[in-house]
């Protein structure tokens, strides 16, 4: 079939972004990895389908396939990427409108400034919900958090596991420059401390409101920027004690800011959305 697309980046984290409520969409796992692929589809980190809601109060469900063509729960970027296609498209007239995803609602936001503002939602923070093994494992308490130790590529370290939908190992690194991304991202992934995978994140504190961060994401392998890998490390170094609400994060593909008032609130992540260009591809 003939299908119409628009590429989209958020800080350099790139998206396939499919309106799926004026064309029919039903694609194989194996399309989906296609069309992601950078030699021979489109090439993104994610693909982003948009649909109409079918719960009352709702305005779309949005659904996200990640490189390797298998569905995943949320997408921090891709929420922004979504709410700025949405109204580019005039699917809706609103600037703020609530998302239905797998792991839950959330509510993007366009700002007066351009910018997009997503309510992520709580963080889960109970180890088992994440989810993630600890059975045997004694756990190093930091401020209000709790530090799990995993061996990684023969080596201990030290994580927070946070879920925003989406599971999370976060690890605090001296520089990011030279952390063993490429070669300790796909062992963190695939640790089996965590049965859905996991998205690993490498986290330098810079100063009490600014980090830096590199996250290998499950399903995609690194990218220039993560949302809710940006999210995830925003609450861990708070509950560390390391940070104070808000957080500049800086990544490769550009910079990200993150709230949050602490337990039991909602994490508001804000930052660009981006038009790259529309297109067709038969697949």
């Amino acid at each position: 079939m003939k299908l119409k697309f628009t590429k989209m980046h958020g800080a350099g984290n790139d998206f396939v972004v499919i309106d799926a409520i004026n064309q029919a969409i039903s694609f194989t796992p194996e399309q989906w990895k296609l069309l992601a692929d950078r030699r021979f589809g489109v090439g993104a980190d994610q693909i982003l389908v948009v649909e109409r809601s079918d719960t009352a109060g709702i305005d779309f469900r949005y659904r996200i396939y990640n490189a390797d063509g298998g569905e995943v729960e949320q997408c921090g970027n891709g929420s922004r990427a979504f709410v700025r296609f949405v109204i580019d498209k005039k699917l809706t007239s609103k600037s703020a409108i609530k998302v239905e995803t797998m792991s839950g609602i959330i509510e993007p936001r366009l700002e007066a400034d351009g910018r997009i503002t997503v309510n992520m939602g709580a963080p889960i923070l109970d180890a088992v919900a994440v989810p993630f093994d600890a059975a045997g494992l004694n756990a190093t308490p930091q401020g209000h958090d709790s530090l799990w130790p995993l061996l990684i590529n023969g080596k201990a370290a030290l994580f927070s596991v946070v879920s925003m939908g989406n599971p999370h190992a976060v690890q605090v690194v001296d520089d990011t420059d030279t952390a063993a991304v490429a070669l300790d991202g796909p062992v963190i992934e695939h640790h089996p401390r965590f049965p859905k995978r996991v998205n690993a994140g490498f986290m330098q504190v810079l100063d009490a409101q600014h980090i830096r961060l590199r996250v290998f994401e499950r399903g995609a392998g690194e990218t220039l920027a993560c949302g809710t890998g940006a999210c995830a490390a925003a609450v861990a170094g708070i509950r560390r004690g390391l940070l104070t609400s808000p957080v500049r994060v800086s990544m490769q593909g550009g910079e990200l800011s993150i709230a949050w008032q602490g337990e039991g609130q909602p994490v508001f992540l804000s930052g660009p959305a981006v038009t790259v260009y529309e297109g067709e591809i038969d697949i």
